[in-house]
């Protein structure tokens, strides 16, 4: 059995195991978000908080074709609109956030979403989390990396941070991922976080970090 590697301060051996290991079962890692404008990617990723992927392909399906511009999301009725996402959880929050983060992307960018973070995060409802999710998928940007609750809870069990903070989070794997696979990064540990290192009964024994991930180890010595 190979031996353990406790991950460390800049550790770039334990990262790059990681990311080695993770692009062989993740090769082309995407959200899996429905979309085709990055409007629609921005809205979609607002509903995903706090609920499944699934249910937002759900609700958006219906949703993309009733609402088909940015317009019609500013112009969008409030309470018709809490309706319409209802199903999707903390629907009344998200309704006045997309219809009011809608208008100013009409007032105020052109009718355009805007590829540059600091734009992004002035709009309602969006913070780091769903401003990197927007660059990286529509636009192709590594800017940060989306920490979300997989990315959150995986990065503690592999020992990458200590902290619950996802801005500290986000920064200790900046700090040690290289530039060019954030975007990646994020969506892989999304995806192993969903098939194998669930958080009910992680699947420690097929996980193919079992013999470098310090949690499974312990699991093992038990």
């Amino acid at each position: 059995m190979e031996s353990i590697i406790y991950p460390m301060e800049n550790n770039k051996t334990y990262f790059d195991k990681i990311i080695r290991i993770l692009e062989k079962e993740y090769p082309e890692p995407k959200t899996a978000l429905h979309f085709k404008t990055s409007h629609q990617l921005l809205v979609a990723t607002i509903l995903s908080a706090q609920c499944t992927d699934e249910r937002v392909n759900i609700v958006t399906k219906e949703l993309f074709r009733k609402y088909k511009t940015v317009q019609d999301f500013a112009n969008a009725d409030l309470k018709e609109f809490e309706s319409d996402i209802h199903s999707t959880g903390f629907y009344k929050n998200k309704a006045k956030n997309i219809i009011a983060a809608s208008k100013m992307i009409v007032d105020k960018f052109g009718g355009k979403v805007s590829d540059n973070m600091d734009d992004l995060v002035k709009l309602p409802g969006v913070a780091r989390k769903t401003a990197n999710v927007v660059l990286f998928e529509g636009f192709n940007k590594n800017e940060g990396i989306a920490v979300d609750t997989h990315v959150k809870r995986l990065s503690n069990l592999l020992g990458i941070t200590e902290s619950d903070n996802p801005e500290k989070i986000e920064k200790d794997l900046m700090d040690n991922v290289i530039h060019d696979k954030w975007g990646k990064f994020s969506n892989m540990l999304i995806l192993h976080g969903r098939n194998v290192c669930v958080a009910r009964k992680p699947k420690c024994e097929i996980c193919k970090l079992n013999k470098i991930c310090p949690s499974a180890f312990d699991v093992q010595k038990k």
